[in-house]
């Protein structure tokens, strides 16, 4: 089964008209996007958008042969003109299944948001699932959904959509996830290959076919990743966004309660409501044993509250209990956390604090944190697959 993308913006193409903010204003070339519309082996044609018969030329293919023309979400502005030749679109209702006589079965999903996905199952048994925008699967179950050798979904806007599909097993490691339906919430290009592809994702420019389970292309998700940056730099942000689309995340919380301390509450608060309501919160500095066990992705934030508690318990503040085994003991945390990251085999995500670019603490105890912070970032970050530094909210890769 092939699947030639006529276009893969969202609904008002990208970029958008009249809209001069600098995501559009870079999207050229093969980051222009018209809106998603999709052409199933010549035969099925999913969303009908304007020029969808000259896009499908540009591509080497013909819409003559299109037998059934099925709508994902309600098109707004003026009606689109259905060319010459074509069947009148249509949506199927949640649940019904249709069979074409080119032997293509597709079976309308029920959305947690308006409008329908597709379920296409082609002659020789590939399976595809392509989403609106804006809408996740509802009502799937363990044990009851298809796994799909290909899925298009809108995965900067519903993120979720996917960890919902891996949930139950719809979306496995080899299969082909495609981010369709993209807007400007993300700058075009590398920045948006590099947020998918931490994602297990990947975009396509319009008028790319693809192969229905055919996975060479799936990107590998690093399964160990250091985040780092200064104060306020996105750092959380992007460490959060970077498991979003997984299920079951485990968030390790390593700053404790704070008990008192209102500022630090109303952290915690803002951290809390942006994460997924699928995922686990510990409080714990004990990381090794978290480290050690199998299980869905961990994300620890952060690091240089570890190194606080650490450095507090060896007593590292006071000059002679450093210099009488709170070094030694100091380093050995260090060795066994290293340790643990180096024969994980869950996906971890770690956040720490870059302060070693900043002005020199004035005192003793704060240039000995930085150095041993500074210390701990290099040990972490050489056990890692990828390493990336948070700089006003951009991410550079440094590693990977």
């Amino acid at each position: 089964m092939e699947v030639t993308l006529l276009g893969t913006g969202a609904p008002a193409g990208l970029p958008r008209p009249d809209c001069p903010c600098a995501a559009c204003a870079t999207a050229l070339g093969p980051d222009a996007r018209a809106a998603t519309a999709l052409l199933v082996d010549g035969a099925l044609l999913l969303d009908l958008t304007p020029g969808a018969a000259f896009a499908a030329a540009r591509a080497g293919h013909s819409l003559a042969g299109v037998r059934q023309v099925l709508l994902s979400h309600p098109h707004d502005g003026p009606p689109v003109e259905v060319p010459a030749g074509l069947p009148q679109p249509g949506r199927v209702p949640d649940g019904r299944e249709l069979a074409l006589l080119t032997g293509h079965r597709v079976r309308a999903v029920a959305m947690d948001a308006g409008g329908t996905g597709y379920a296409v199952t082609g002659p020789d048994g590939q399976r595809l699932l392509y989403l609106p925008p804006g809408g996740a699967p509802a009502g799937l179950e363990t044990g009851t959904a298809e796994s799909y050798h290909l899925v298009l979904a809108d995965l900067v806007g519903r993120p979720d959509a996917l960890a919902r599909l891996r949930a139950v097993g719809s979306a496995g490691p080899t299969t082909d996830v495609v981010a369709v339906h993209l807007d400007h919430d993300v700058p075009p290009g590398a920045e948006l290959r590099r947020r998918l592809a931490a994602a297990g994702a990947r975009a396509v420019p319009d008028g790319t076919t693809l192969v229905v389970g055919a996975y060479e292309e799936v990107p590998d998700v690093p399964r160990r990743t250091l985040v780092l940056g200064g104060a306020r730099s996105g750092k959380s942000v992007e460490a959060e966004r970077r498991l979003e689309s997984f299920p079951g995340v485990l968030y390790v919380a390593t700053g404790g309660t704070r008990g008192g301390d209102t500022e630090w509450a109303a952290r915690v608060a803002a951290h809390r409501e942006r994460r997924p309501g699928s995922w686990r919160t510990a409080e714990t500095t004990d990381l090794e044993p978290v480290l050690g066990e199998d299980g869905p992705p961990v994300l620890i934030d952060c690091l240089s509250l570890w190194l606080t508690d650490v450095m507090d318990q060896v007593g590292a503040w006071d000059d002679a209990e450093w210099a009488g085994g709170g070094e030694k003991a100091l380093r050995e945390r260090v060795r066994s956390l290293t340790e643990a990251v180096r024969r994980t085999r869950r996906t971890v995500v770690a956040v720490s604090n870059e302060v070693g670019s900043g002005i020199v603490p004035a005192t003793a105890s704060g240039r000995r944190y930085r150095d041993e912070l500074g210390r701990l970032n290099a040990a972490f970050g050489a056990e890692c697959e990828q390493v990336l530094l948070v700089v006003a909210g951009a991410a550079m890769v440094l590693r990977g």
